[in-house]
């Protein structure tokens, strides 16, 4: 039997291979302790649980959604993106919804890209920007996220030749995995870029609601000339607890919205209509919840910050996400520390590399586990420390 070779071209995907090891480790009897995937511990709104069972016993569900979305999804997301970002979106041409984030960007770059072109993607970043394009036929160009300027990529840098085949630039802020919030000006500077080489943007923004000490993040889409030249991905999977509903929406420049919706058209028969009733109610009803979720975490990362901090991991707290960005002890990679870590200490972080080649010497933690669950976790790797069977 003879597969297609696609596969071969990206490595296994990283929370796949976290799952594979965390229940191997169970089956040995080890307690784990994941801190390795963002997948929110508390449960979605009441309102929005409510919408989607009385949605799920009114049989005019049960048929065939239309990958249009309904009016009352498209005109929810419109009025969502007015009162929260005062970006005006024409419901009609502008809004399409999407299963969740993932799927988005992995579509969006079979609508985009071709074989040959060339997709920028940052790195470190979220697996799929680079295995979308992959998918694709696509190659990859990597812009690196360097501390030093505040993990956004300097377009400056990329070569001539590079731009000119480039047909799709990925940004994502708040940044996944670095925690880092996009600076004033970078969004205007990333506009003129895709119009100097005739490219698209896409935006995935899925921490904009998980903020913290005052800060709101802004959508790409806020910026004068974004539409132009791009979308964003919104999707409420970590704001309102939602990742297992598969819910999002693509939004932005008509045209691209339109090929995105007609390339789904022939791949998916859209999102289940109770789950678009329900991402309404998150959207309006619900419209605060994210406010409460950025409070727990908040606290929670003060915890991680401090307890970091004792054991030698120092890290500038983030202003968004539920994610800390590490540096590993001095003398591991960061796959050494990572498994060292899972062995001893029965801990999951997430090796940097595995988010791209410029996150090695860095490890992932998550906030999605309980409280206590944090202080138990960071303890142990205390411990380890101390009986010297990792050194900081």
């Amino acid at each position: 039997m003879r597969f297609a070779k696609r596969l071969d071209a990206v490595p296994p995907y990283l929370f796949a291979e976290l799952e594979r090891k965390i229940a191997e480790k169970r089956r040995e009897g080890v307690e784990v302790i994941s801190l390795g995937i963002g997948d929110p511990d508390l449960p979605t709104p009441e309102p929005v649980v409510k919408a989607l069972a009385e949605a799920a016993r009114d049989p005019s569900t049960h048929q065939y959604p239309s990958n249009q979305g309904s009016e009352k999804f498209r005109r929810a997301g419109a009025d969502f993106y007015r009162e929260r970002f005062g970006v005006e979106l024409d419901p009609a041409s502008e809004i399409v919804p999407a299963l969740g984030g993932k799927e988005a960007v992995g579509h969006v770059c079979l609508a985009l890209l071709d074989p040959g072109d060339i997709c920028l993607s940052p790195d470190p970043g979220y697996p799929p920007y680079t295995s979308g394009p992959l998918f694709s036929g696509a190659e990859v160009h990597y812009l690196p996220l360097e501390e030093a300027n505040g993990f956004l990529p300097d377009l400056g840098d990329v070569p001539a030749e590079i731009a000119a085949r480039a047909n799709l630039l990925f940004l994502n802020y708040p940044n996944n995995p670095t925690g880092a919030i996009v600076q004033p000006g970078y969004f205007e500077q990333a506009i003129d870029f895709a119009r100097r080489h005739d490219l698209a943007v896409v935006h995935d923004n899925a921490y904009s609601e998980i903020c913290f000490d005052g800060y709101r993040a802004p959508s790409f889409l806020e910026t004068h000339g974004a539409k132009d030249v791009g979308i964003e991905i919104f999707s409420p999977s970590k704001g309102w607890n939602m990742t297992g509903w598969r819910s999002g929406l693509v939004a932005g420049n008509a045209e691209i919205v339109e090929r995105f919706r007609q390339l789904k058209t022939n791949l998916d028969s859209g999102m289940f209509e109770a789950v678009q009733h329900a991402t309404v109610a998150a959207l309006m009803e619900a419209r605060d919840f994210p406010r409460e979720m950025s409070e727990v975490y908040r606290r929670r990362r003060d915890l991680v910050a401090e307890a970091l901090a004792a054991i030698g991991l120092p890290v500038a707290p983030p202003r968004a996400t539920p994610y800390f960005w590490v540096r590993v002890p001095e003398g591991y990679t960061s796959e050494s520390f990572a498994e060292l870590v899972l062995e001893q200490a029965g801990v999951v972080v997430s090796p940097g590399p595995a988010y791209g080649p410029n996150g090695e010497g860095f490890f992932r933690i998550s906030l999605t586990v309980p409280d206590d669950q944090l202080q138990e976790a960071v303890r142990r790797i205390e411990t380890s420390l101390q009986a010297g069977i990792l050194k900081a």
